[in-house]
């Protein structure tokens, strides 16, 4: 199936918004992350892992799937198709692998935002939301963010094997019979 120039338009216009502002957002994270792990404010560290549970859950989360999403009904109406380049098939796998971790951790960040939302923990208490892990898997996060961009902008143009069978396909049908 191959979209119109407008549709094409109209999906890589919202893929690439989707995936740019997951891309911010995950940037927006790891400040807040780095924030939490290095202020000796209090009210900063509780207030940056509420802005974090916040931020994954209406932000992160939503455009992770709509990136998702518009990824893939781009990559299908078009040349590139799902399987066919290993750029493609490489940005599917960080996209879904992202987004089942980022589903998976949104109850670890929910729990330290209720350690920083009580007002009655201690001092000592508030010391496990100071742990280098946070920052370490928003840093990841973003690392495989910027990998699916670089791979968008320079698509090495290596077939997967169902590419290079298709190829051949298309070659057979297209070649003069006599």
């Amino acid at each position: 199936m191959t979209m119109t120039p407008g549709t094409r338009k109209l999906v890589l216009t919202a893929h690439v918004v989707t995936s740019v502002g997951w891309l911010g957002a995950a940037a927006a994270s790891l400040a807040l992350a780095i924030a939490g792990f290095t202020s000796p404010d209090l009210q900063l560290v509780r207030a940056a892992y509420l802005m974090m549970d916040v931020t994954a859950r209406y932000v992160l989360l939503p455009l992770s799937l709509a990136s998702l999403l518009t990824g893939t009904i781009q990559s299908l109406g078009t040349r590139w198709g799902l399987l066919r380049h290993y750029w493609v098939v490489t940005k599917l796998v960080i996209n879904v692998m992202g987004t089942i971790i980022l589903v998976r951790y949104l109850q670890s960040l929910s729990d330290l935002a209720a350690v920083a939302r009580d007002l009655t923990s201690s001092t000592g208490a508030l010391d496990v939301l100071r742990s280098p892990t946070v920052t370490l898997r928003a840093c990841i996060a973003l690392c495989h963010l910027f990998v699916a961009t670089a791979l968008s902008i320079y698509k090495p143009h290596r077939l997967t094997r169902l590419g290079r069978r298709r190829l051949r396909a298309s070659a057979i049908a297209t070649a003069p019979r006599g």
